[in-house]
């Protein structure tokens, strides 16, 4: 009642509105002053840009939200979450202009008219990558084991049976197989997975290219561990001789029923075998990079080694090993992970050392009586989750063996990006320390003999028609 009794002597008195507060009045009655205030425009709302920080894998800046999205189905959250703050921040660009005088009207509005052209570009480029990150959906990818009921063959394919991006697995073997390649698809199928599995026989002597139409037509990925071990008193040129025909067979049943699909290898000696399967593609006038040498376990061993010594998580180690997958030509680069740099200069030949003879050693502690199974079918499925992954849509980065131009050698280990059409890019060694330099002079060395006599073995045969 008192406002409305002030409101009303102001009326009578025809004097300004006294009230402080301006939405009590009639619009003729508020102050200037205030009307002034009312009108203003509210202030626009300053947005905060995202932080953007550096993935060391392939040295991009990305916000948390796109690595959560990037690394989804990969890792946990807390893992990613962990990850996040071990990469580098971007440096903020500094803001040191100063303003210019306002053009005149005709020059303001070319002006305008000129960066509204330039920024229609822009924003279709930023429209355009918005719309390839979006994730998506598990792909409905086919695989097959080549070697599906061996050792390393039955966990390798329980693995990938497990993989949300396979919708059909095959499981090939030949009859003299520990156990029928049936039985390990009828075991697999009662999994509680989308994928159905279906396994395929082949009596020994008998050409794969006869018998594989239906397993491998339509393959996105091939998984090959298969080959005979080296045997007391054999040679690696016997080895690479009884591997690399059994190889061949598969590899040429794949050119002509699945010629897109990856071929991932597990035959020793990787060395050798992958030059010489991916000359005869190139022979036949195939991709020669869908042939693809499987070194993840050297990797594997090298992140759990490190882990070990520095007591630090595994998960949260990427040591790149590259070179070849034997002996010396193995080469860990402990310099490049940041964990792994901080162990002792004094320490690292015996722990590249342990990583070059971790085979050996799981073969003496199997009495040799088996070797690396159980690690190598993690590492192959690792390799084989990234691959569909990329296929997917999903770009990964993995060290891999394969045609490569990164050094003066024409096939090599390093890291790799896979994407849609599987490897998309090979990426470059990177920087090496005194120790690493000359490593990689002795794993050139030996790695240029085993890459000639793959070289060899292609020049002297071809694949079937």
């Amino acid at each position: 009642w008192l406002k409305k009794l002030l409101l009303e002597r102001c009326q009578r008195s025809h004097l300004p509105c006294v009230q402080p507060n301006p939405r009590s009045c009639t619009p003729n009655q508020v102050p200037t002053s205030h009307r002034r205030l009312s009108q203003r425009p509210a202030p626009p709302l300053v947005t905060m840009a995202p932080e953007k920080r550096v993935d060391p894998e392939d040295g991009q800046a990305y916000t948390y939200d796109e690595l959560a999205a990037y690394y989804k189905g990969k890792y946990k959250k807390k893992a990613i979450e962990a990850y996040w703050e071990t990469c580098t921040a971007t440096k903020k660009s500094k803001k040191g202009k100063k303003e210019e005088p306002e053009p005149k009207a005709k020059g303001k509005a070319k002006s305008k008219a000129k960066a509204k052209a330039k920024a229609e570009p822009k924003a279709k480029a930023k429209a355009k990558a918005k719309a390839k990150k979006e994730p998506k959906p598990a792909g409905n990818f086919k695989v097959c084991v080549c070697g599906g009921a061996g050792g390393i063959g039955q966990p390798l394919s329980l693995l990938m049976s497990m993989d949300p991006n396979v919708k059909e697995l095959c499981i090939f073997d030949l009859n003299v197989a520990m156990v029928p390649p049936a039985g390990v698809a009828a075991d697999l199928s009662h999994l509680e997975r989308k994928a159905s599995v279906t396994g395929y026989v082949m009596e020994v002597g008998k050409k794969p290219i006869d018998f594989l139409e239906e397993c491998l037509t339509g393959c996105d990925l091939v998984l090959v561990p298969a080959g005979m071990p080296r045997k007391p008193g054999m040679t690696r040129d016997d080895l690479f001789k009884t591997n690399a025909d059994i190889a061949k067979g598969i590899v040429e049943a794949c050119a002509k029923f699945c010629p897109k699909a990856v071929l991932g290898m597990i035959v020793n000696p990787v060395n050798s075998v992958v030059p010489a399967m991916a000359e005869l593609y190139k022979k036949k006038g195939l991709d020669p990079m869908k042939i693809i040498g499987i070194t993840t376990l050297d990797v594997v061993r090298a992140n759990k080694f490190v882990g070990t010594i520095t007591g630090k998580n595994p998960n949260y180690i990427n040591v790149p090993v590259i070179g070849g997958h034997a002996g010396t030509t193995i080469m860990p680069v402990f310099s490049q992970d940041k964990v792994a740099a901080t162990i002792d200069a004094e320490k690292i030949p015996d722990l590249d050392k342990h990583v070059q003879d971790a085979g050996t050693e799981v073969v003496e502690a199997k009495g040799g009586k088996g070797s690396a199974t159980l690690s190598m079918a993690y590492a192959g499925a690792r390799f084989g989750k990234a691959v569909l992954a990329g296929l997917a849509g999903k770009r990964r980065v993995e060290c891999a063996y394969c045609k490569s131009d990164v050094t003066d050698l024409p096939y090599f280990a390093q890291k790799v990006a896979f994407g849609e059409t599987g490897i998309t890019k090979v990426f470059p060694i990177g920087e090496l320390n005194d120790y690493e330099k000359k490593r990689l002079e002795e794993a050139k060395t030996q790695l240029k003999t085993e890459i000639e006599t793959g070289l060899k073995y292609a020049e002297s045969n071809e694949l079937a028609a």
